[in-house]
C-alpha cells in the first residue's frame, strides 16, 4: 500500500479530538473499555492479540477507530460500539477522511505515528457476512483517501512516544511526516 501517492490534508482542516474510550481485550474481539491504560512501544499493556502473525508488532501497536464511523456503520444496519471492532483507541472530532499515514498524533500523554488503514479481518463478520466490504475496499487497500471507505476500519499506528492515555485525554495533529 502506498499512502504517500496521495496529498495530504491542510494541517488546519485536522480537527483535534478526545479520546471516547480505551479499549483491551484477552485476544480477539470484541475489545473491552478500561478507564486509562499504558501506551508501551508494542501497544497498549493489558492488550492481548489473538492472532501475532497478522495484528500487533511495532507497526501496528495500537488501532484507533473514530466514533463517528462506528455512527455511520451503525447507520447502515451494523451493531457495532466503541471496542466491538477491535480498535484500541475510540477516538471523536478527527475527521477519518483527513488522516493519513505519517502523522503523528499527541493522545494523552503518547505520540503516535499513523502507519496503515487497518485491513478487516474475518472475526468481524459476527457484526454482519458483509461488514468488510462495508469498511474497506481496493483503493483503502491502494492508500487512496479518496475512496468513501477511507477510515471506516479505522487505522494501525506506531509509538513514537509511551506514556498514558485515559478516556477524554485530548488528541491533537503534530505533524505530518510524508
Amino acid at each position: 500500500m502506498y499512502c504517500r501517492l496521495f496529498p495530504l490534508p491542510d494541517r488546519k482542516q485536522i480537527m483535534n479530538g478526545v479520546v471516547v474510550q480505551v479499549s483491551v481485550s484477552p485476544g480477539g474481539i470484541p475489545k473491552r473499555p478500561v478507564s486509562k491504560a499504558f501506551i508501551s512501544r508494542s501497544g497498549i499493556e493489558g492488550d492481548e492479540v489473538a492472532h501475532p502473525t497478522i495484528h500487533g508488532g511495532p507497526r501496528q501497536a495500537v488501532l484507533l477507530l473514530s466514533e463517528e464511523a462506528i455512527e455511520e456503520l451503525k447507520e447502515q444496519g451494523y451493531p457495532v460500539y466503541p471496542g466491538a471492532l477491535g480498535e484500541n483507541l475510540t477516538t471523536r472530532g478527527i475527521d477519518r477522511r483527513l488522516l493519513r499515514c505519517g502523522q503523528r498524533l499527541h493522545v494523552g500523554d503518547a505520540i503516535l505515528e499513523l502507519t496503515r488503514p487497518r485491513r478487516p479481518c474475518k472475526a468481524l463478520t459476527v457484526y454482519g457476512e458483509d461488514i468488510q466490504k462495508a469498511i474497506f475496499d481496493e483503493q483503502v487497500r491502494a492508500g487512496n483517501p479518496v475512496s468513501l471507505k477511507w477510515g471506516l476500519s479505522g487505522f494501525y499506528a506506531s509509538v513514537v512516544q509511551p506514556g498514558r492515555v485515559s478516556e477524554g485525554c485530548p488528541i491533537a495533529l503534530l505533524d505530518q511526516l510524508v
